[in-house]
């Protein structure tokens, strides 16, 4: 089933339409959004420079400094499985200068699996809109001589003791699916954490470690290279059009995707968060973004503030049961 945050909800939008309409007739809030911003911009990024998720908003970057008049400036806090740069982000000043490319993993599965996070995603931000989202991509390294994903079971069960699978962090996606397939498999696989995407990718093309789940910007470019297999998607992907889904593969239950957004810190004008999300959504419009998007595995996906909001709603629930159902908890 797919996440529940990606699915259509018309009466939601309906209504949210109004609201939005409500909010943009206000003069002084409109003057507000002209004021700001009158300095540069900081995104925290909470995980390390080169995984999916440095990747997609660096890919928007510069088109959003010219929309937004101001620099913006990319600030990687890793650590945590990226609940460190966005706990600096829930406690930053709400003016409106600093925000997070929050995702699935920060704002809906660590709830779940931290027991002492230092904030609350419903309560802590205020969400200015998506940016992208992707499906997970199931790589592993070329020594393990497997070409789908039954007979990398099969593969795994011969030596049930020898194998281990890479994350961008505990507490992630790329963990809990990790998980999940170790379920599914009936084997005793190992969690390796890592600080990010980019130091998994390392020891996953080494060997040290022999499988991932992580999302195609990151990785496509090792797959092209053969330093990595792909060997099953969660959901049909251009950029691995030739890579079947798990679904194709008759394995149920493996069709999440990660979604990208912003968020700012609770109290930052609502005039603020609009202005950003007009801002979004004119460079995420441009067919020059879509198609670089595309390019690197990622779906632009333009909106308004309160689909992102309900998206964590509904996914902090959806994460919990998995979480639940694997065992993931992090002391």
């Amino acid at each position: 089933m797919p996440t529940p945050s990606l699915i259509p909800a018309r009466r939601r939008l309906l209504a949210v339409a109004a609201s939005t309409l409500a909010v943009a007739g206000w003069a002084p809030c409109a003057a507000m959004a002209q004021a700001w911003p009158s300095r540069p911009v900081t995104i925290v990024v909470p995980f390390p420079a080169g995984g999916g998720t440095d990747v997609a908003i660096r890919s928007i970057q510069p088109q959003l400094q010219k929309e937004l008049g101001q620099p913006v400036i990319i600030d990687n806090r890793a650590g945590a499985g990226g609940t460190i740069g966005s706990a600096y982000v829930a406690k930053a000043a709400p003016d409106g200068y600093t925000a997070v490319l929050a995702t699935t993993s920060t704002h809906a599965v660590s709830v779940s699996v931290y027991p002492n996070l230092p904030y609350a995603p419903e309560r802590d931000f205020v969400y200015a809109g998506f940016v992208a989202t992707s499906p997970y991509v199931l790589a592993v390294h070329p020594s393990l001589r497997a070409r789908d994903v039954k007979g990398l079971v099969e593969l795994l069960k011969k030596n049930p003791q020898h194998y281990s699978f890479a994350s961008v962090g505990a507490g992630t996606v790329s963990h809990l699916l990790g998980e999940q397939f170790k379920t599914y498999a009936g084997v005793p696989l190992v969690h390796v954490p890592y600080r990010g995407a980019a130091p998994a990718y390392t020891d996953l093309m080494g060997g040290q470690v022999q499988l991932m789940f992580d999302n195609p910007a990151g990785l496509v470019p090792s797959i092209r290279a053969g330093r990595l297999i792909a060997l099953a998607t969660t959901a049909p992907n251009a950029l691995l059009g030739e890579v079947p889904t798990f679904a194709q593969q008759g394995i149920p239950n493996f069709t999440q995707s990660l979604w990208y957004g912003l968020a700012f810190p609770k109290g930052t004008p609502a005039p603020v968060v609009q202005r950003m999300n007009q801002a979004l959504n004119k460079v995420l419009a441009d067919r020059a973004v879509s198609a670089d998007f595309a390019a690197k595995g990622l779906n632009a996906r333009p909106g308004i503030p309160a689909e992102l909001q309900a998206a964590v709603k509904a996914d902090i629930p959806y994460w919990s049961r998995i979480a639940k159902d694997v065992g993931a908890k992090i002391d």
